[in-house]
C-alpha cells in the first residue's frame, strides 16, 4: 500500500521516541506546521523526562507506547520525531510489530537517532520512511528551506524527486541504481549485531552523515561497518553534513580511505543531515545516484495517492 501525500487538514503526531525535548523549541516547530494546515497532536508523553536519565525524553516504555499509539492510530496521516539525541536503541525492542504491520503505512520523519527507526521500520513493515528535519530542533523553524523542502515532499512529492545540493560533487566519479538504505553513520555502526539487524546494504544506496565525530572517530565508525561486511556489494555511496567533525580535508581523506576503494560512485555533501540547511531523503526507494552531476533521482514520488483514491 503506497504512502499517501499529506493534505491541509491532517493530523500529524509529535512523538519523542529519544532525547529529552525543548519546549520552546518544539511550539515553534509547531508553528510552522500549522502554517502548512495541519494539526499537531501532541501524544501522552511528549513532554516527559526519564526519572533517572535526564538525557531521555520518559521512560523507554512510554516513548515506544507514544510511537505505536501515533502509528496506529486511523486518523493520524504522518508520524514526526521531534528530536534526535539518543534513546531509540532503547526502546524499539518494545514496539509491537505485528500489530503495526495490520494496519495501512504512514510517513516516519525524523534523522539522526531516529535512523535505528528507519531500519526498524524497512526490515519489520517493509515501508519507506523518510530522512528530514523535525519540529523539535533549531533548523526546522529557522531555516526555511530546510522546512519547505519537507513540506514539498510530503505534500508535492512529484517536485521532490531529483534531490542535490549546492557543494554535491563527485568524491568518486560514476553512476549506480539501487534501494536508498542507511542515515546517521554512528547509529548504523551501533546497529551492528542486534537482532534482526539486516546484514549488509548489499544492493543499495548508501546515504551516511553525522555531527560532532571527529576523523578518528569517523575512521572508528567506517571501520566498525566494513568490518562487519555492512558495506560489502554496496552500489554506491551518497555522503551529508559532516557538522562539527573537524577539518573538511581530514573526512573527505577517511571516507576515501574506506569507500574510495569500493569500486562504487561516492557523492560528497548532498546537504542532508545535521547541516544549517539540509534536504530530505527518503529511504526504502529506489534511485539513482549519478556522482559526477551531483544528483540522486528517485524513480518515483515517495508518496503517491491510491489509485481510485
Amino acid at each position: 500500500m503506497p504512502l499517501r501525500p499529506l493534505r491541509p487538514g491532517d493530523r500529524v503526531a509529535l512523538v519523542a521516541p529519544s532525547g529529552a525535548i525543548d519546549p520552546h523549541r518544539l511550539d515553534l516547530g509547531i508553528d510552522v506546521l500549522r502554517s502548512w494546515g495541519l494539526e499537531a497532536v501532541v501524544l501522552p508523553h511528549l513532554h516527559d523526562t526519564h526519572p533517572t536519565l535526564a538525557h531521555l525524553a520518559g521512560t523507554d516504555a512510554h516513548r515506544a507506547a507514544d510511537l505505536q499509539a501515533a502509528w496506529l492510530d486511523p486518523g493520524i496521516a504522518a508520524v514526526l520525531c521531534v528530536r534526535g539525541g539518543f534513546g531509540a536503541h532503547r526502546m524499539v525492542d518494545l514496539l509491537d510489530w505485528d500489530a503495526m504491520r495490520a494496519v495501512p503505512p504512514k510517513p516516519l520523519v525524523g534523522f539522526s537517532d531516529v535512523t535505528v527507526l528507519h531500519e526498524a521500520v524497512a526490515r519489520e513493515l517493509g515501508v519507506p520512511t523518510l530522512y528530514g528535519p523535525m519540529p523539535g530542533t533549531t533548523v526546522f523553524s529557522t531555516d526555511a528551506a530546510t522546512a519547505e523542502h519537507l513540506r514539498r515532499t510530503l505534500f508535492e512529492p512529484a517536485g521532490t524527486t531529483v534531490l542535490t545540493g549546492p557543494d554535491a560533487t563527485a568524491l568518486v566519479p560514476g553512476r549506480a541504481r539501487g534501494v536508498l538504505m542507511g542515515g546517521c553513520a554512528s547509529l548504523l555502526a551501533a546497529d551492528r549485531g542486534v537482532p534482526g539487524a539486516r546484514p549488509s546494504f548489499a544492493g543499495g544506496l548508501l546515504v551516511l552523515e553525522d555531527v560532532n565525530e571527529q576523523p578518528y572517530q569517523l575512521d572508528r565508525i567506517l571501520t566498525q561497518l566494513r568490518r562487519s561486511g555492512a558495506l560489502e556489494g554496496v552500489a554506491g555511496v551518497a555522503l551529508g553534513s559532516w557538522d562539527g567533525c573537524g577539518p573538511t580535508d581530514g573526512v573527505r581523506a577517511v571516507m576515501l580511505d574506506h569507500l574510495g576503494g569500493l569500486g562504487v560512485p561516492v557523492l560528497w555533501e548532498l546537504g542532508f543531515g545535521h547541516c544549517p540547511s539540509s534536504i530530505t531523503v527518503p529511504l526504502g526507494v529506489p534511485a539513482t545516484l549519478d556522482a559526477d552531476a551531483g544528483t540522486l533521482t528517485l524513480d518515483a514520488p515517495v508518496l503517491s495517492t491510491p489509485t481510485g483514491a
